[in-house]
């Protein structure tokens, strides 16, 4: 009975101190901390990339990206990060593309059109950035195939400074160039010739961002039939189709007529209307 007390009281003994080995082999496991870690990381990734507006703050945990997903989106953010974006950037890049922060891409596949902006386009880090920032899409746009031939095409027509960064340069670098020749191929129907097309795309780029039907052939009908004027004014004044057809310029046509008072264009479009119209009462 005694050495049954005592075998006993042995194996209570010996559990009581397994239990307590396993309580301190487990507080000193090299695993436990590292699983730990990675959870904690996981998390302050998440909340990360959701104070930069890549991942939508009111997210539910049940869809929430994979830890593999979140890696290969901050790799990036880094990666547009060391190319001089900064923090406040990203909530615009995600709302206009949020492709660019979609798991299977990798900073290889946007790598090359930052080197066709720094090296073939000569712009500046800032520079780079910035025209990526108003136009996010081009950085899914093929270089040899859609970059350089637009660069090409605008640089034969005399644009300069595309590398300035303004949301005209920047959606101008990302249009195709057979989107370009159309407006192009417009200019030839009225009666230009290469080099007034070229003069008058120097002058006024945006005449690529006008529709043909809904902009440019509308105000060349209404410039030629209504207010009987000819291809030379339009030479002069080409930023003519950047202004308004109802607001602007039919209003101002019909008002001069009745008073029949004949202006050059720039003078008819450039005035503000309570200069305008306090001038030719």
């Amino acid at each position: 009975m005694l050495h049954s007390l005592c075998v006993s009281g042995t194996l209570a003994s010996s559990a009581s101190c397994s239990k307590t080995l396993n309580a301190h082999a487990k507080a000193f496991s090299p695993y436990q901390p590292l699983y730990l870690r990675f959870r904690t990381s996981h998390v302050e990734n998440i909340r990360y990339l959701r104070t930069l507006g890549v991942i939508d703050p009111v997210s539910r945990h049940q869809r929430l990206p994979s830890p593999d997903t979140i890696d290969r989106v901050l790799k990036i953010v880094n990666f547009l990060k060391s190319k001089g974006f900064s923090e406040s950037d990203f909530p615009r890049l995600a709302y206009l593309c949020p492709g660019l922060f979609a798991s299977e891409l990798d900073p290889t596949d946007i790598a090359p059109v930052f080197e066709f902006l720094t090296v073939d386009l000569s712009a500046s880090a800032q520079e780079s950035c910035s025209l990526v920032n108003k136009c996010p899409q081009i950085l899914f746009s093929d270089v040899d195939y859609c970059l350089k031939p637009t660069l090409n095409y605008l640089r034969q027509l005399g644009i300069e400074r595309l590398n300035f960064p303004s949301t005209l340069n920047a959606h101008l670098l990302n249009t195709r160039v057979e989107k370009l020749h159309g407006k192009v191929k417009f200019m030839r129907s009225i009666g230009l010739t290469h080099q007034e097309i070229a003069r008058i795309c120097a002058r006024l780029p945006s005449i690529f961002g006008y529709s043909i039907d809904n902009n440019l052939r509308p105000k060349y009908d209404y410039l030629v039939e209504e207010m009987g004027r000819n291809l030379e004014e339009l030479k002069k004044f080409p930023q003519y189709f950047a202004f308004s057809l109802k607001k602007r310029i039919v209003p101002r046509h019909l008002h001069l007529k009745r008073r029949n008072v004949k202006l050059p264009l720039n003078r008819m479009l450039l005035w503000g209307d309570e200069k305008f119209y306090a001038r030719w009462k």
